[in-house]
């Protein structure tokens, strides 16, 4: 007899399809989201996408309007802030532990991970570039092996992967990704936690220069650093 197949519930595709819309850009800051309106979008019921949204207010990406319609949040200045504050002492905690505790198997899939990222950045893809980018950082967590640092990021992974779509230097971050792998293949803590401290502060410069660009209606142009994976050890 065969085993039957497990179907996903449906309110956790309109999620994955809602977060994905909202995070790939597609749905920017300040959009509508009428409950009646994206279940005809989506082929389902109301009640799949109410629980989304519910889930998304969660996460931090949605804001609820009492009796009217939830709109898509739009980060200040000091939510940003705020963020930075919180993962300057996740990060080199989680990049640490990845050095020290990682497994091969973990290892490979980091790498993997790394390189879709630098392809999408190298074609000019840069949806298929942030979310590998996300990936990476997700994974990191993951080969830490310590599940109360995963709860804590699990709790701001979209914050998270929203900050990576706030830069345009895709090739520069893909390439501060390949030192930060190199370290954890390298079971190099020291060297991991340093440069995780410095991709966060290189990443903050690019998101306002990003922001300042769009703000201005102006190209950011500068010298872009590149860097290629090397084969796992």
């Amino acid at each position: 007899m065969s085993t039957p197949i497990k179907r996903e519930p449906e309110s956790v595709r309109v999620t994955t399809w809602l977060r994905d819309a909202i995070l790939d850009g597609e749905r920017p800051p300040g959009s509508r989201l009428i409950e009646r309106d994206l279940a005809a979008e989506f082929g389902v019921s109301r009640i799949p996408v109410r629980d989304a949204l519910k889930q998304l207010v969660t996460e931090g990406l949605v804001q609820p309007r009492p009796n009217t319609w939830a709109i898509v949040r739009e980060f200040t200045d000091a939510d940003l802030a705020d963020l930075d504050e919180v993962r300057a002492v996740l990060d080199p905690l989680a990049f640490r532990l990845a050095a020290e505790r990682h497994r091969r198997d973990g290892l490979e899939r980091l790498e993997a991970a790394l390189v879709q990222e630098q392809e999408g950045a190298r074609s000019g893809e840069p949806v298929a570039s942030r979310r590998a980018a996300a990936d990476f950082h997700e994974i990191v967590t993951e080969l830490s092996e310590n599940r109360l640092l995963g709860e804590m990021m699990r709790g701001i992974r979209s914050r998270v992967r929203w900050a990576l779509t706030q830069h345009d230097d895709l090739q520069h971050i893909s390439g501060e990704h390949v030192a930060l792998f190199e370290a954890i293949r390298d079971r190099d803590g020291d060297r991991a936690a340093r440069l995780a401290t410095e991709h966060l502060e290189s990443s903050r410069r690019a998101r306002v220069a990003h922001t300042e660009a769009r703000r201005t209606g102006t190209v950011r142009t500068g010298t872009i650093r590149t860097g290629t994976v090397r084969t796992v050890r």
